[in-house]
């Protein structure tokens, strides 16, 4: 195992006053100059190696909106996760930061980055992520949470889940699919497994390095590659999995509706997109966050027989 960080590009600053800044209580003030030059946009990696690797590729993860590698790691609850889950199936894995998100540090903004961070409640997520019963559903009081019926997400894990939100922007796309791109560049051929926010990510980078790609794994995708690129995705087959209550959602019959247009395109440009709605399999009860639910490990070994059908896993 181990890490690195990829991609990103200096940047200079200039026309801020200097400050004077005490690093440390009762310390010696020192003069701090923001002026000159930064290094911004880069992303971290962090790479696990089996000893006997079984997957035909390494494995790389992608999270989503507000969220760092930290979904894949383990459960809020302390169960096993993805990452863990496909490294022991012979997977090489690499579970990385998106820009602007974790260790892969931010930069200035509005300076570097347009804009200002949007941070999320803690009610937030439950209310939008199909673990409550929509709007109102959220309560500080664990024992007055409103769950949606069969609700797989672990209710005794969603304190601690919270903990792993972070800020984001809504204006650093391209400086992400930029670091994926050097991800890809450094460690594929691949495959690319990504969520939600990354869904543009992980079909942008695939139409971008096409010969680099095996397959692409798109949990409940909320961004779409360029329709009109769709025929460059023609020899990478995509599966798309989506979670249960879509119906019942205020948004999400209409995400997962774009979800599955995009891959229609895809078909008809020659290509293999498989849409498994979890539920129509007998898998129930899974939210927005189907890596983080109780079976989690149930919607993986999904994904994994997916991956050895395409011939992909030994």
């Amino acid at each position: 195992m181990g890490s690195f960080h990829v991609g990103g590009k200096l940047v200079e600053i200039s026309g801020r006053p200097v400050k004077e800044v005490t690093f440390t209580p009762g310390g010696v003030p020192a003069k701090v100059d923001p002026n000159g030059t930064y290094q911004t946009g880069q992303m971290y990696v962090q790479y696990f190696l089996p000893q006997n690797e079984r997957g035909a590729a390494p494995l790389l993860l992608w999270h989503g909106g507000g969220m760092t590698g930290v979904n894949y790691e383990t459960t809020p609850d302390g169960r096993q996760g993805w990452l863990e889950f496909f490294l022991r199936k012979g997977w090489a894995v690499y579970n990385s930061d998106a820009v602007e998100r974790g260790r892969s540090g931010w930069a200035m903004y509005p300076d570097v980055i347009p804009g200002e961070p949007v941070f999320l409640t803690t009610a937030n997520p439950f209310e939008r992520f199909r673990i409550g019963d929509g709007a109102g559903s959220y309560n500080a009081d664990p024992a007055k949470r409103k769950y949606l019926a069969g609700s797989q997400f672990p209710a005794d894990g969603y304190d601690n889940f919270v903990k792993q939100i972070v800020p984001r922007w809504t204006s650093t796309d391209q400086m992400i699919i930029d670091a994926y791109i050097a991800e890809v560049d450094k460690v594929c051929p691949c495959v690319i497994a990504f969520h939600s926010q990354a869904g543009q990510f992980g079909f942008k980078v695939a139409q971008a390095r096409p010969d680099k790609v095996k397959a692409l794994i798109a949990v409940e995708p909320a961004g779409l590659g360029d329709p009109a690129k769709a025929d460059v995705l023609k020899n990478i087959p995509v599966l798309m999995v989506y979670g249960d209550n879509i119906e019942q959602d205020a948004r999400w019959p209409a995400i997962r509706k774009a979800g599955t247009d995009f891959g229609d395109k895809i078909k008809a440009a020659g290509g293999s997109v498989d849409v498994v709605n979890l539920p129509t399999v007998g898998i129930k009860g899974n939210s927005h966050m189907m890596m983080l639910d109780k079976n989690n490990l149930e919607v993986a070994q999904l994904i994994q027989d997916w991956l050895a059908k395409k011939g992909l896993s030994k």
